[in-house]
């Protein structure tokens, strides 16, 4: 089955909002096999709405639409909606009472939005919004779909999870697509390329399975998306499982997670695992790492506490880093890199240290200090040491992938892998 997504609101179009739904719903579509043939964003133009609604519901088994679902006067998706399949409004009772403790929950009277709101088309079945007061539609016309919901990302999403996925999955049928995401770090797209050679030594392309190998770069790492087309699910996933062990015949050790896994979540199992705590200190990235970590679910489990010490005084009264180190080395320096792990390692108590400092720019760099150079020092109860890396000249990004370089670090550590 294939699928087009539309996005409406003149906001996207201007530059005011980015378009994350499109992206979201794409990616649960694919999780379930079903294609997404083409997204497209469009303005709030009753004309280009309904145009668009007829070219894409000709062309596809399923549309989705999002948008333009709320009361005011710039929301007409409701309005073009009902005109494209031919039915009127009609009052519904659920919706209403459904409006009616959303508004009492945030403490709200009883309005013309909501009694706009408590509105929805005929003939189509209503998919409750249990985060705001739109609700959601879908149409079914000669076994294809039309599913429209509010543009609100986290309405829509809770009406993916718990409506629109669990229906799409149950009504597939025909031609699947599986995929599969291995997220690696440390390595860039052409060296991860030469590392896995030729792939069509490997992908499989027999007329009854088809498989690609997509290679999605960030500043984070590479992501290697393997997809497999086929009738047969099952056929299939024996087919995606051939690659990705190929695949990691090569390229284990920069692999650290599969499809959404974040890095910090994947420490931090591995930190519960061996009863491990870690505290870091931060300088160039400025809480960063701290930031990651904490955002786990559960990371107070393994995570004692983070300081930023951005300047020289701070490094020296919170990390107890000598002095005469940053005097005689820098502040950006292998030496101070390991001082500040140490220091934070061991005024926390923590069995893992890790520290950060750099230079993110635009000024302050020199030729034998540029811009973008970056020390993580790493320290636990048999080693202390410090890796220099080099990240470029964009300020957020030098951020990013330092804080992406430090808790890899950690992982390498942890997994007993080779530092390089």
């Amino acid at each position: 089955m294939q699928a087009s997504i539309i996005s409406i609101g003149d906001e996207l179009l201007v530059g005011q909002v980015v378009n994350t739904n499109a992206s979201f719903i794409a990616n649960e579509l694919n999780k379930i096999g079903i294609y997404v043939k083409s997204i497209i964003t469009i303005g709030d133009n009753e004309s280009d709405i309904i145009q668009t609604f007829q070219e894409f519901f000709s062309k596809n088994d399923i549309v989705i639409v999002t948008g333009g679902l709320g009361p005011t006067h710039d929301d007409i998706t409701k309005k073009v909606v009902c005109e494209f399949f031919g039915v009127n409004l009609k009052r519904d009772e659920a919706v209403e009472e459904n409006i009616k403790r959303i508004l009492s929950y945030r403490n709200i009277k009883w309005n013309r939005a909501a009694e706009e709101q408590s509105y929805v088309p005929e003939d189509c079945k209503i998919i409750k919004n249990n985060l705001g007061t739109a609700a959601g539609f879908l149409f079914e016309r000669n076994n294809k779909f039309f599913i429209v919901m509010p543009g609100v990302p986290y309405e829509m999403q809770d009406m993916m999870s718990n409506y629109v996925i669990p229906f799409l999955g149950s009504i597939i049928t025909g031609e699947q697509i599986i995929h599969k995401t291995l997220r690696t770090t440390g390595i860039t797209e052409a060296a991860l390329s030469d590392l896995i050679g030729p792939v069509d030594k490997f992908l499989i392309n027999d007329g009854i399975i088809s498989s690609t190998l997509a290679f999605l770069p960030s500043p984070l790492g590479v992501n290697l998306r393997i997809s497999v087309k086929s009738v047969n699910k099952e056929n299939a996933q024996k087919v995606l499982d051939k690659i990705e062990k190929e695949i990691r015949k090569k390229t284990e050790e920069y692999i650290y997670g599969i499809n959404d896994e974040e890095l910090e979540a994947v420490i931090g199992k591995i930190l519960i695992s061996k009863k491990i705590t870690i505290s870091v200190a931060e300088s160039c990235t400025g809480g960063l790492i701290a930031n990651r970590l904490t955002n786990v679910s559960g990371s107070s489990q393994y995570f004692d506490r983070g300081v930023v010490a951005y300047s020289n005084r701070s490094k020296v009264e919170l990390l107890g880093v000598d002095e005469s180190l940053i005097q005689k080395y820098g502040a950006v320096s292998e030496e101070v890199a390991k001082a500040m792990a140490e220091g934070i390692r061991k005024i926390s108590a923590s069995g893992i240290g890790i520290s950060t400092t750099g230079i993110a720019g635009p000024t302050g760099g020199t030729k034998e200090k540029p811009v973008g150079l970056v020390w993580i020092g790493y320290s636990d109860d048999k080693n202390t040491f410090a890796i220099k890396n080099f990240y470029g000249n964009d300020r957020l990004l030098i951020k990013i992938r330092g804080s992406q370089a430090a808790l890899n670090l950690v992982r390498l550590k942890l997994s007993g892998k080779e530092i390089k």
